[in-house]
């Protein structure tokens, strides 16, 4: 993810020629908007992974309600989501994700804004940008929502999945019930899913 700060100079125009020459923005993931699906993974991180979102449990769970608040006005349905002290992720359903990517701008605009004042730190970068993936099938749709749910174990922080407060895993988890959910966790299992991009 951070790997241009690691390139030398060569390397760097290199990779800048190529994506001109594919028409892709030049420092930032290009968006698409998919004619196969209207369900995406949205995803974005904190600047260098640095836990600002985390900076206590107030911060997380007023983000946890502003990011709700942004996702319910610009999508059809969330499906499942988790907000981490360095990143979120949710799964929602769309007609046109860069409606959703202008929406979370803006939210980032405006925590970077309040962040930065609290923190006695103006001008200091909160946010990468927020990027989506659509989703290829049903089995990439329910072995991305355990993922979602699965994520604060990844990354360390319960043991359980549903025991992380600031995620839809345990509003799951009562509405699906114990046998489903397991049956999910089995058939649609998330094996390496992430690896390279959220570790």
């Amino acid at each position: 993810m951070y790997a241009w700060r690691q390139m030398s100079e060569t390397l760097r125009r290199d990779m800048l020629a190529q994506r001109k020459l594919q028409k892709r923005p030049w420092h930032s993931p290009p968006h698409w908007r998919s004619d196969r699906t209207e369900r995406y993974l949205f995803t974005a991180a904190c600047f260098e992974h640095q836990p600002v979102i985390g900076a206590s449990r107030q911060r997380l769970a007023e983000f946890e309600d502003h990011l709700l608040s942004v996702v319910e006005d610009s999508t059809k349905d969330v499906h499942a989501w988790v907000v981490l002290p360095n990143h979120y992720h949710f799964l929602a359903t769309t007609e046109d994700p860069l409606v959703v990517l202008r929406a979370l701008a803006r939210l980032h605009g405006r925590t970077s804004f309040r962040w930065n004042g609290e923190d006695g730190l103006r001008g200091r970068k909160v946010w990468c940008g927020a990027a989506e993936t659509a989703m290829k099938s049903e089995r990439h749709f329910w072995a991305t929502l355990n993922y979602i749910h699965h994520n604060p174990v990844k990354h360390g922080w319960v043991k359980k999945w549903q025991d992380w407060p600031f995620s839809s895993s345990a509003g799951f988890l009562e509405k699906s019930g114990r046998a489903e959910v397991e049956r999910l966790w089995k058939e649609f299992p998330i094996k390496d899913y992430g690896k390279g991009w959220d570790d």
